[in-house]
């Protein structure tokens, strides 16, 4: 998997001056020293620049927003910090002049009972509420901490600030996002029907490649070319092959050399490809293994043309920064209304997986022949915590929406085939009559993962999804 993207995040100390400026002054300190043991980089005024590289004048914004905009390419989000009650104009107007389209986070330090004389008196409580009056005004979009006020060096701010970095991530890595599309939709599945031109509203867009374009470019490649040697390679280490027939193994490389390239070319990030039954059909193999890959290097990978559904395993990607699978909700596991299988055939990456296997299709083997159907990955999802996501065009409201929640797949035994696993999650019947009374798609998008609560705020305050978060 890919390493972890290093955030940078800009910050602005508030300061009023008639609070003690000392405050500011240990307060700035203070987040630059929580930034640095969290590995986070920061943008921000020093003392030289301002007033203990505060910002409470509106020469002083003009300044941080200047400083903001310069290094706008490699922000990936603002902390107002606010030490003292703090400036709310020069707060608000540092983050309008910055022209910054990035998530705000608003944080106070709480006052200490037996420091409330003047000179170590904050209002930070009061001035929270300030500064977010204005940033509404402003109509500029801000996030708030778990608790209303919280010191920088709480174990409570670490989590605010983890939660809010997956924020940034999902937020950033939602705009301009760039989605390729392979193939045309399967005629059985109308389900995963999308309007592009919602998602263009977005700033997401689609680029699309017919699968016989394709197949043509894996007929002109060779076996002995190196890239197709070397993908070939790459395929055998990543899964174990057993018995499957080294000619199929060499298409699968041959298709996945011929996709790479063309989303390199095209600047793409991730994907959604046709199956069912046409690759079987004309190249003689499934293209779940290649998938898989793709999504396992965090390059998410739908199968049957799912664009949305690639869309939602990608927000949850960007938020815990670890692979996503694409699964069906697929079958009760026997009477516990908490429990279903989640399931698919499979093209789940690796990191999904206890142990993992390449083998043939055995649903659409007796339609195209086992012959043409090598390349599932095989086996049964490990035990852990996960976030499920569906994010869908709403084509009649004209609107983007989608649910988001919390569960975990469980230990429980499991005699099937494909990639499956058992999942529990609280209430679940009430998300089941949610999915259906609201027209939703039977692909859900799933992580191994806690970051429910991050999607949910990236997709609702700073895009203005419709979503539904469960158990909530």
């Amino acid at each position: 998997m890919a390493n972890k993207k290093k955030m940078t995040m800009g910050l602005i100390v508030g300061n009023r001056g008639f609070f003690p400026g000392h405050l500011a002054e240990s307060g700035r300190q203070e987040m630059l020293d929580v930034f640095c043991k969290a590995g986070i980089d920061a943008v921000t005024l020093d003392p030289t620049q301002s007033r203990y590289g505060a910002v409470e004048t509106y020469e002083e914004a003009k300044r941080c927003a200047e400083l903001f905009r310069a290094n706008g390419e490699r922000i990936d989000g603002v902390i107002v910090t606010l030490p003292n009650f703090g400036d709310e104009r020069a707060i608000a107007d540092t983050l309008r002049m910055s022209r910054l389209q990035v998530p705000v986070l608003v944080q106070a330090t709480p006052d200490t009972p037996s420091k409330m004389s003047v000179e170590h008196r904050r209002d930070s409580f009061c001035g929270k509420m300030s500064v977010c009056n204005n940033l509404k005004q402003y109509g500029i979009a801000y996030s708030l901490t778990a608790k209303h006020t919280v010191s920088p060096q709480s174990e409570d701010f670490s989590k605010d600030l983890e939660w809010f970095a997956a924020v940034c991530r999902v937020v950033n890595g939602l705009h301009g996002l760039r989605l390729g599309c392979i193939g045309a939709r399967p005629a059985a599945f109308q389900t995963v029907r999308f309007s592009e031109k919602l998602l263009e509203s977005q700033g997401i867009s689609v680029e699309t490649l017919d699968l016989s374009e394709i197949l043509a470019r894996i007929d002109k490649r060779k076996s002995d070319e190196n890239p197709v040697k070397d993908k070939l390679a790459e395929i055998k280490k990543y899964v174990a092959t057993g018995e499957v027939p080294e000619a199929a193994l060499t298409k699968m490389a041959k298709l996945a050399v011929v996709i790479d390239e063309w989303m390199t070319t095209s600047d793409l990030t991730i994907s959604a490809i046709q199956c069912w039954t046409a690759i079987e059909e004309q190249l003689g193999v499934v293209p779940c293994t290649v998938m898989s890959m793709m999504s396992n290097e965090l390059r998410s990978s739908a199968c049957e043309v799912d664009i949305c559904g690639a869309l939602s395993m990608h927000a949850l990607r960007l938020a815990s920064e670890t692979p996503s699978a694409l699964l069906d909700w697929n079958n009760n596991y026997g009477n516990d209304p908490n429990k279903a299988v989640c399931f698919h055939c499979s093209n789940l990456p690796k990191h999904f997986f206890r142990d993992v296997k390449m083998d043939y299709q055995a649903i659409i083997a007796g339609t195209v022949g086992k012959e043409n159907t090598f390349g599932t990955c095989v086996g049964q999802v490990k035990s852990g915590p996960m976030t499920f996501a569906r994010f869908s065009t709403n084509d009649q409201a004209g609107r983007m929406r989608g649910y988001v929640g919390s569960g975990a797949f469980t230990d429980d035994p499991l005699q099937t085939f494909g990639g499956a696993g058992v999942v529990e999650i609280p209430r679940m019947q009430d998300l089941l009559h949610y999915i259906c009374e609201n027209g939703f798609e039977h692909h859900v998008a799933a992580n191994l993962s806690t970051v429910a609560g991050s999607v949910y705020e990236a997709t609702t305050r700073y895009f203005g999804w419709d979503v539904y978060r469960h158990g909530e």
